[in-house]
């Protein structure tokens, strides 16, 4: 067979050990062909591509980023490009797409497997949203980078009694913020999934100076948002992919927070150092076992044997200890919110 593979959508720590799994399957089991399309579904429409044998995926099990590249491609595109990709794909002799990404990505594997186009899709995201998936590779990565982060901010913030908002990532969900926040003791998370309260989030960090502390942490997903009418909040608009842009939640609520307690309150915006760099151990294990017994998660491994039974329209995904495959419309279905339970129960939360 041959199989051609893409990354879309925001690069993750781990893309280019599931893009090894996919050529070492196919190619050392099935003697499989393998062709990577560059930049994510562009490289598709417009027939742009590089061989992947063995050699060139030596040596990138390690290496952040992808080495096909990303790119976003506007919804209209793809549905504009089904035939132009179905051309592309007959005269590579292409037989299965192993798409991976997050929700943008899967939305757009759905499109074109209703299509007909013969799709797999591998999920991935640092966010961790994907509902089908109990866990996604790289987001392991991202809550490492931040815990470290916050580790280093509290001596400093200690250093000049300030009060910092460290704003991680996490557009429609809180788990980075959450995982993150917890693991590094911050005194305050606050998340998509519930909007704050200014004046609870202000009562929180005012009693720890009350107790003598000399400083304080809050952690603040991107996508965080105070109660409506609780305090002056800008909204950034909407961009050309149809994502809302974000005004800068660590940078509003710090200036909220010094006017309320008179104490010197920064933001720090960790953004697109979550993404970069090298996986940690933990995601390279995710994205290249295939056993779920071995601490394997859904990969190109699986994919490969899921194109090799026909099994299209599908999407990888773990669940509890059985790896499985999904219809790409349940995948899509919505995101995988921290349920109300779960920030109940940590005080940190507000």
């Amino acid at each position: 067979m041959r199989i051609g593979v893409l990354t879309s959508g925001g690069d993750c720590p781990g893309l280019n050990a599931v893009i090894r799994s996919v050529v070492h399957r196919a190619v050392t089991v099935h003697g499989d062909e393998v062709v990577g399309f560059r930049d994510g579904w562009r490289g598709l429409l417009v027939g742009d591509w590089i061989k992947l044998d063995l050699d060139a995926v030596s040596g990138i099990l390690a290496r952040g980023g992808t080495i096909l590249g990303s790119s976003r491609v506007q919804p209209a595109q793809l549905r504009d490009g089904v035939e132009r990709t179905r051309e592309h794909m007959a005269d590579l002799g292409l037989d299965a797409i192993v798409p991976i990404g997050g929700e943008g990505t899967l939305k757009a594997a759905r499109l074109l497997s209703e299509a007909g186009l013969p799709i797999v899709g591998v999920p991935k995201t640092i966010d961790n949203d994907i509902s089908a998936t109990d866990v996604t590779f790289g987001f392991d990565t991202a809550v490492t980078v931040a815990t470290e982060a916050l580790d280093r901010l509290k001596t400093t913030a200690e250093s000049h009694q300030r009060v910092l908002i460290v704003e991680v990532m996490g557009r429609h969900t809180g788990w980075i913020a959450l995982h993150a926040g917890m693991a590094a003791g911050a005194h305050a998370i606050v998340i998509p999934e519930r909007p704050f309260g200014i004046e609870e989030l202000t009562a929180v960090v005012g009693r720890r100076f009350e107790m003598g502390k000399r400083f304080a942490i809050v952690v603040a997903a991107e996508g965080a948002k105070p109660r409506e009418g609780s305090m002056p909040f800008e909204t950034g608009g909407i961009d050309a992919f149809g994502h809302e842009r974000f005004a800068g939640v660590a940078r509003q609520s710090a200036v909220e927070l010094e006017r309320r307690l008179g104490k010197e309150a920064r933001p720090v915006v960790l953004g697109h150092v979550q993404r970069g760099g090298t996986p940690t151990a933990y995601d390279r294990v995710l994205a290249t076992l295939p056993q779920p017994s071995a601490g394997g998660t859904p990969t190109g491994w699986h994919a490969v044997e899921a194109v090799h039974r026909g099994e299209f329209g599908t999407m990888t995904a773990l669940r509890g200890t059985r790896i499985t495959l999904v219809p790409l419309a349940e995948a899509v279905r919505s995101l995988k919110a921290v349920p109300a339970d779960r920030y109940a129960e940590l005080s940190a939360v507000v």
